[in-house]
């Protein structure tokens, strides 16, 4: 019988299919809804997940105006104005939509940067982006967005570490893009 040479997967193969495990990884995470384990009160500083299609997994400031009842809360957006952009545009959320804002992480973030497969936010058009690094060019990192389907190249001062909120607590995903269950 002849011997069958199995070969590993070149490294564009493993990029290819890295990319695509991690791409459903940040999909299922993106779509769930947050557990609801906190109440909110006036004045808290938070963070408004939207499930619009074209903006699924970005997470936007917003400050609690009140509860409206039935875990619902009106909220006012730090960076999205009203159609005149005269005044901060306000909504009503599902308390399983609004989680904290994510502790600084001007501390934890690594001396080396980031790096191939981290999980990360990225700060554009007004609010935090969910995705990963797929590439380094220069200074500059490119950050895959799987609900969008864009890769863009951004400098690190507008990055930082995705972080979950689960349990009531934040969680870091794991590192370079190991697959993590947080539900």
């Amino acid at each position: 019988m002849a011997r069958i040479n199995v070969t590993e997967m070149n490294s564009e193969q493993l990029h290819q299919s890295r990319m695509a495990m991690l791409s459903e990884s940040i999909k299922s995470i993106s779509f769930k809804k947050q557990q609801i384990t906190k109440e909110f009160q006036k004045g808290d500083e938070v963070e408004v997940a939207s499930q619009e299609l074209g903006f699924i997994g970005s997470y936007y400031a917003a400050t609690i105006i009140c509860s409206t009842g039935d875990d619902y809360y009106r909220i006012k957006y730090k960076t999205l104005l009203t159609d005149d952009e005269s005044e901060p545009l306000e909504d009503v959320f599902f308390a399983a939509e609004i989680r904290p804002v994510p502790p600084n992480q001007d501390e934890t973030k690594s001396e080396n940067g980031f790096h191939l497969y981290d999980m990360v936010d990225v700060f554009d058009n007004d609010g935090w982006w969910f995705g990963f690094i797929s590439a380094k060019v220069g200074d500059e990192y490119y950050v895959y967005f799987p609900t969008t389907g864009d890769n863009i190249a951004y400098p690190p001062h507008v990055l930082r570490f995705h972080q979950e909120w689960s349990n009531g607590k934040w969680i870091f995903l794991p590192r370079q893009g190991k697959i993590f269950n947080l539900y």
